[in-house]
């Protein structure tokens, strides 16, 4: 996904120009318009994209204003070039988890940026506790990080929400539901003695 395409703006768009692209494509595919519309999971699934878009396009713009340690053509200061997040992003957005790891692996700077990324590469392999120890990790190295903070408490509420489900249907402690109960200790035998 290129974020520059997706709000239908020039690569040296000013900050401004994105700002009134992004304030009229959420005019325009907001939900309240959609409402009772059979366009409507099409309309937000485009708002979605608009948002990761301006948010991957002015997150990238205010750490390019605020680093002074990389200049503006991108190298660092000291050793090596500076770590290419905003296409490391592109890559993990692709699903060309190959490439988004092999960029992350020849970045030295681990900063909370670089586990973060690294935090949803692993969850988009399926390494669920990697990718909760990495994102707790950006988490921690930058606590008013809107972006880390959300993606943190939505994998730690994913694995509360398969927990209580689970828990539900008589994996637990729960004894509410008999049916599931018997049906278990059904295939438990079944398991067990060939006779049933």
């Amino acid at each position: 996904m290129n974020p520059y395409e997706v709000l239908g703006v020039s690569e040296n768009a000013s900050e401004e120009e994105i700002k009134r692209a992004y304030k009229e494509l959420v005019k325009k595919y907001h939900p309240d318009k959609y409402h009772d519309n059979p366009l409507a999971d099409l309309a937000e699934d485009k708002l979605r994209e608009v948002n990761e878009a301006y948010d991957m396009l002015m997150k990238g713009r205010s750490s390019m204003n605020s680093n002074s340690s990389y200049s503006s053509n991108g190298a660092g200061s000291g050793s090596g070039a500076a770590p290419d997040y905003m296409q490391i992003r592109r890559y993990l957005d692709a699903n060309n988890l190959a490439a988004a790891e092999t960029l992350l692996n020849g970045t030295r700077d681990r900063s909370s940026e670089w586990f973060f990324l690294a935090g949803m590469l692993s969850f988009k392999k399926g390494w669920y506790d990697d990718a909760l120890n990495k994102l707790r990790t950006a988490t921690e190295m930058s606590p008013t990080n809107a972006e880390y903070r959300q993606a943190y408490s939505r994998l730690t509420s994913m694995g509360g929400q398969y927990q209580n489900q689970a828990y539900g249907r008589g994996y637990g402690n729960s004894n509410d539901d008999m049916c599931c109960q018997a049906l278990q200790c059904y295939i438990c035998a079944d398991c067990c003695c060939d006779c049933i």
